[in-house]
């Protein structure tokens, strides 16, 4: 009886138990998760539908995403709302983004030349072409993701975000999925997103890891387990297409990768409570210049669950905006860590990136250093942290960095032009030639002027590294007699214009360093052997050539440069200075009685954007020598149009090359450029010039301009370089000059 007793007691209490479970159950708020899958551009989407969930004031307990979605997720799960995300992705040239583009002036001065000269580059390894692995280091995309996720900089378990989160991704070696749930955010959704052959691959905890969607595009399994009671999906990806949409290669490749996630998603669309799918059909992976549309799709989508979707609403709009959205101006690097280099040393990864340990640092200078680096191409991949210290007074600054295996490089261009004639140019360079951060650089130029230029720089970072260059140049050309004959011998002869060849074989040995982030200043030791003949000056008394010219010069040389043009041909932004003296100590037996001199020279330039299609560059330059002025060869030449010439000639639009001479100078010049429509340029020049022997002493520099030329251009922007026509007319001649070339200059 007793047992009996007992066991109805204990039944009883059971059953109360189970009621009051069961109450507070349906009491409860249900747990809503978020699923958003992959789908790259057209993942633009979710963030209409994240615009409609936070208007209904509909809480999220879970976010869940995979490739695009992993993205749009970690922004919303850190505090972003629907539209913010919206005003965000507005303000991003998406272009820039995955092209991995970047700013001219973050590659070093000396190099900045050397972007605007090869049509072709190959990489080698081993003496095999080594193409990369994908399209895009997505360095732009990491910097970007980082600035928007530096608020929770501080959270390395992503369950602590103020959204709960977690992205998917896959091991390339084994083909299985990874749940990412904790360590670096912004690397956690790099990988979730590298979609293959677009994005290379990201290394975290050792394992390769390529876009999640490969193995699982729609996580609603994984954010069930998380004891979701309720999932909202927002489905992006593609369904099959037909056979007349099967052009290409690319299409039937990812048709094939189709057939698994279209399957997959059979059973996951039973598994969703609210499945929300835009319809996307219009765009692709890469649409991302319709993204209004897409983003709008995603709100039509969303609304027409609007019923649904009530029932989760606590009736509060924007229950998840928690991010006071303000742009990260400025920041304190309070100490450094780099980790991963062997052969680049940290004080030329610091110098790279112009860090100093509790420095204050525009965040605008921060992305520009970071730019730097990644511009030498020499690391695979850069990856980096900035966390907040306990004082909260600053950020330690943790870099990762993977070098490149790939130290040589074969490039190619082709070049014509009225002074040098056409040229092929093959250029050889060779990182780590002698010491781990030296570069080795020849260029052979084979053509109607032989020519050749190398460069050897050890870059030492903040300190001063150590530079060679060797540089030979030779054109035949009619030049002014005032450059290699005095006045008496111009009027016996009754000459103005000579036929010369001349060679020039410039030699420099220097030290170089960078101050206040921009400026490159350099001092050195330069030998100059210079050469100019004639076969016509004295043709009737004469058998042989003229020597005019057979010296060779010993000097000093400085230069201080700053160069932040956009582009080195058609600049819509930036300054730039180069200022140089050369003080000559020593010339061969050539010269009789050789005296000191010195000739300074420097050039500047402005350059701003008027309109989206109108930008206006503003140049002057000038010139003088100091000290013995018998010898004339070395005078400052105007005329000609060029980007490359040397020594002291000038480009002088309305006038042949090399013919106004002096040992002194002034020049001012305007250029406008219009593109009218992309990569075609119409050019309008005008370019005013004082020149003849010391201006600057009797004052003439300051006078109206005795020499004065304007011009008429069209360019096309092409791989091999700008090809250019330019009419060119001077008042004081009364006649027009045309100027051509072809490709880069070199």
């Amino acid at each position: 009886m007793k047992i009996k007793i007992f066991i109805l007691t204990l039944c009883l209490l059971v059953s109360l138990s189970a009621k009051a479970q069961n109450d507070t159950l349906s009491n409860r708020k249900p747990k809503v998760g978020l699923v958003l899958s992959g789908g790259g551009a057209k993942g633009l989407a979710h963030i209409g539908v994240l615009k409609v969930i936070d208007s209904l004031g509909i809480k999220i307990d879970y976010v869940a995403g995979t490739s695009m979605g992993s993205i749009i997720g970690a922004l919303y799960a850190s505090g972003y709302s629907g539209e913010q995300l919206d005003s965000i992705f507005h303000q991003i040239d998406f272009d820039k983004i995955i092209n991995d583009e970047l700013p001219r002036s973050s590659s070093p001065i000396g190099e900045r030349a050397n972007m605007e000269k090869y049509a072709v580059k190959l990489p080698f390894n081993d003496f095999r072409i080594k193409l990369p692995s994908a399209l895009s280091r997505g360095h732009n995309t990491y910097s970007l993701l980082l600035k928007l996720l530096v608020h929770v900089n501080k959270t390395d378990d992503f369950s602590q975000l103020p959204i709960p989160f977690f992205c998917i991704a896959t091991n390339i070696e084994s083909g299985k999925q990874v749940m990412l749930e904790k360590g670096n955010l912004t690397q956690a959704i790099m990988a979730s997103g590298a979609l293959p052959s677009l994005f290379q691959p990201v290394m975290i905890n050792n394992e390769v890891l390529i876009d999640g969607g490969v193995v699982n595009n729609y996580p609603i399994d994984e954010l069930r387990a998380k004891g979701m009671d309720i999932i909202i999906g927002v489905d992006v990806q593609d369904g099959l297409a037909p056979r007349d949409e099967l052009t290409s290669a690319p299409d039937v490749l990812l048709q094939i990768n189709n057939f698994r996630t279209i399957n997959d998603m059979k059973l996951k669309v039973k598994k969703t409570d609210i499945y929300i799918k835009p319809n996307i059909e219009d765009f692709n992976v890469i649409s991302f210049d319709e993204g209004n549309s897409i983003i709008k799709s995603g709100e039509i989508a969303a609304l027409s669950k609007v019923n649904v979707l009530r029932n989760l609403a606590t009736g509060i709009p924007n229950v998840n905006q928690q991010v006071n959205f303000k742009p990260l101006d400025s920041l304190i690097i309070n100490d450094t860590k780099i980790l991963g280099n062997n052969n680049y040393t940290r004080a030329y990864i610091l110098g790279k990136l112009k860090l100093k340990s509790n420095e204050k640092i525009s965040y605008k200078d921060f992305n520009k250093g970071i730019d730097n680096l990644v511009a030498t191409n020499n690391f695979n991949s850069f990856q980096y942290e900035l966390k907040e210290t306990k004082e909260n007074v600053g950020y330690d600054f943790i870099a990762t960095v993977r070098e490149s295996k790939i130290n040589t490089y074969l490039k190619f261009g082709l070049h014509y032009d009225d002074l040098y004639k056409s040229a092929a140019l093959v250029n050889l360079t060779k990182k780590q030639l002698l010491f781990k951060n030296d570069v080795g650089s020849l260029d052979l130029i084979l053509g109607d002027n032989v020519r050749y230029n190398f460069e050897y720089l050890i870059d030492k970072g903040f300190y001063w590294s150590i530079g060679l260059k060797s540089r030979y140049n030779q054109f035949h050309k009619n030049i002014s007699a005032q450059l290699v004959l005095d006045e008496d011998q111009i009027t016996i002869n009754d000459l103005n214009k000579i036929d010369v060849k001349l060679r020039d074989q410039t030699n420099q040995f220097y030290l170089q360093t960078l101050f206040r982030r921009d400026f490159s200043l350099s001092i050195g030791a330069e030998h100059k052997r210079l050469e100019i003949n004639s076969e016509t000056i004295f043709n009737e008394n004469s058998t042989g050539e003229f020597q005019f010219e057979k010296t060779d010069y010993l000097s000093l040389v400085g230069n201080l440069k700053l160069d932040t043009y956009d582009e080195k041909y058609f600049p819509r932004k930036g300054v730039y200075f180069n200022g140089t003296l050369n003080i000559y100590l020593y010339a061969s037996e050539f010269i009789e009685d050789f005296e000191n001199f010195s000739i300074a020279k420097a050039d500047m330039g402005y350059a701003f954007g008027v309109t989206d299609k109108l930008a206006i560059n503003l140049k002057t330059s000038g010139g003088f020598k100091l000290g013995d002025k018998s010898r004339r060869t070395l005078d400052f030449a105007l005329g000609g149009y060029g980007n490359n010439l040397i020594n002291n000639f000038i480009p002088f639009l309305g006038y042949d090359f090399i013919s106004l001479t002096g040992n002194s100078y002034v020049k001012a010049s305007l250029v406008a450029d219009y593109e009218i429509f992309k990569k075609h340029h119409i050019t309008l020049e005008g370019n005013w010039a004082n020149i003849d022997d010391d201006i600057f002493d009797t004052g003439e520099w300051f006078t109206l301009p005795d020499y004065r030329g304007y011009a008429l251009g069209y360019a096309i922007e092409t791989f091999l370089g700008p090809v250019q026509a330019k009419y060119s007319y001077s008042p004081e001649r009364k006649d027009g000059t045309w100027f051509f070339n072809i490709g880069y200059w070199f």
